[in-house]
């Protein structure tokens, strides 16, 4: 028979007296959550960060209406849950609790699973996967389901059974994140728990997990929406939105310049009037989902589906979304290929997903609309495929390209790609007349040492005025053009140190390493 968990940790007006006062004890405590997955199934990130999604956002979800409860009760308002009876986390998730002051309906917390818990071996189970999860997933087909349903469904949707082995380590795990709640987190001193999250999501990012294409190292976001700067009141589209990086750090940007006491009508249009994105992959599109809500934003307006070839799998969070936007902020997949399906939608065709995910976000740019794009060095240099250069043709003509940044090999190792990469940063209304360069490219990356914000410090100083110095230069639309639309980044400050070896030396070095190949071949040959 299952037992429910004996957790030292739970208790309290939430049902646990937790309280996190550092981001580390914060951070350890997800980390001890996660070490439970890790001996139940879920071997790696790619199946435990997944499987912690649902059961977080179900937890928070609980938390937050609660505190809504509260407020509308308290100035004579009625609140409806997003979730009824018996489909509450305060009812099948929580630890059973007496104490009056928690009761629901004139029921215990945590009553629904005392009672599954109290029965045959296997019920608890039995009510997760036969009743709940089938109907959380349904909310969105209700009559008049609210935005928030869609998303609870949505978050849902790749869910069809935990992974995790057995039902005392699924009751281990629900009291542990039970303690996670807004009462038990001292903000004041500690990021949100988005921020844990974020750290979780780039555990699934980290090579070897083969989830580096849904990831783009934080630091590389943060410079990208800096330098884009997007203001309260515009939309903000990411057609290949990933886990959602780029519209989570847009949030935070815009949340920051407005102050600690935004006005009502600013945060509802932040929350929800703001993000869009697009992502085909069945199990990253509820991750996103899920990490713009903890983020902040009630009503993420994400599209499920293949950007590039139109085909929609849910499209219910996007009604009303804009045709253009103010700012795309976008990485598309390296050195992906379509077929004809994603090809026949666009002008230039080829089967570069790179330079397809170009043309789109030109089409989805509003005449003065900014962008930032992450483009590997193949796309900026090659002018032997006509779509190519006709793509490259159309944002010079089309927009005017501020910028482009050349960034160290290795920035994206990390996450399982090696390729050379740049940021393009454009606005969209008049042609682009020159071009000003800024050079990283000689900043050693390693696992031990990473990009870092202090890297892109000079970049920011010279920006305003596109400034000269040893790491930044400009190229006229004449000299582009004479390279037949060639953009890759070449320094002209940089100063090769000059060979000032003897023909006697070399000489000598290419006779040493000959020696050293008939050896090896010797070797070879034994």
């Amino acid at each position: 028979m299952a037992k429910t968990s004996n957790n030292n940790d739970s208790n309290s007006k939430n049902g646990n007296g937790r309280l996190f006062t550092t981001q580390q004890s914060l951070d350890s405590y997800v980390k001890s959550i996660c070490d439970i997955m890790r001996r139940s199934n879920c071997a790696g990130a790619l199946q435990y960060v997944p499987e912690l999604t649902w059961i977080l956002f179900l937890r928070l979800l609980d938390d937050n209406e609660a505190h809504e409860q509260d407020e509308l009760e308290a100035v004579g308002q009625p609140f409806t849950p997003s979730i009824g009876f018996p489909y509450r986390w305060r009812e099948w998730a929580a630890p059973y609790d007496e104490d009056p002051l928690k009761q629901i309906d004139g029921l215990p917390q945590g009553w629904k699973r005392k009672e599954l818990t109290d029965g045959a071996e296997g019920e608890f189970f039995k009510f997760l996967h036969t009743d709940l999860i089938p109907h959380l997933k349904t909310l969105k087909t209700l009559p008049g389901a609210t935005p928030r349903q869609k998303v609870i469904s949505e978050i849902l949707s790749s869910v069809e059974r935990t992974r995790i082995d057995t039902e005392k380590n699924f009751l281990d795990i629900l009291d542990k994140v039970h303690a996670i709640s807004q009462d038990n987190i001292d903000t004041t001193h500690i990021f949100a728990i988005s921020q844990v999250y974020e750290g979780l999501l780039l555990k699934m990012g980290e090579k070897g997990n083969d989830g580096g294409q849904f990831f783009t190292p934080r630091v590389v976001i943060r410079a990208m929406v800096k330098a884009i700067d997007p203001k309260i009141g515009e939309t903000l589209y990411d057609p290949g939105c990933g886990t959602g990086g780029f519209l989570a750090e847009s949030y935070n940007h815009i949340h920051q310049a407005l102050g600690e006491e935004p006005q009502a009508t600013q945060q509802e249009t932040l929350k929800y009037k703001t993000f869009y994105g697009r992502e085909k992959d069945n199990a990253i599109y509820p991750i996103a989902l899920a990490n713009l809500v903890l983020h902040g934003i009630d009503l993420p307006h994400l599209w499920h589906g293949n950007t590039l070839t139109g085909g929609v799998t849910y499209d219910g969070l996007y009604d009303g979304a804009p045709s253009q936007f103010d700012v795309v902020l976008m990485n598309p997949p390296f050195g992906g290929k379509e077929g004809k399906a994603a090809q026949t939608h666009f002008v230039y065709q080829t089967s570069s997903t790179q330079t397809l995910y170009l043309q789109h976000t030109l089409a989805a740019m509003k005449p003065g609309g900014r962008c930032g794009i992450v483009l590997d060095e193949g796309i900026l240099f090659r002018t032997n495929e006509t779509a190519f250069v006709q793509t490259k043709r159309k944002l010079l003509d089309d927009c005017e390209v501020w910028a482009i940044v050349s960034l160290p090999p290795g920035v994206f190792t990390a996450a399982g790609a090696g390729v050379k990469t740049n940021l393009v940063f454009f606005t969209k209304g008049k042609p682009t007349e020159s071009i000003w360069y800024y050079d990283l490219s000689d900043r050693k990356v390693t696992k031990k040492k990473p990009l870092i914000d202090k890297d892109f410090e000079e970049f920011f100083a010279l920006l305003p005025h596109r400034g000269k110095s040893p790491r930044s230069w400009r190229v006229t639309r004449a000299d582009i053009e004479a390279k037949n639309l060639d953009l890759k980044a070449v320094n002209p400050n940089q100063v090769n140190e000059e060979d000032t070896r003897t023909p006697a030396q070399l000489l000598d070095v290419i006779a040493a390493k000959g020696k050293e190949v008939e050896v090896a071949l010797a070797k070879l040959r034994r």
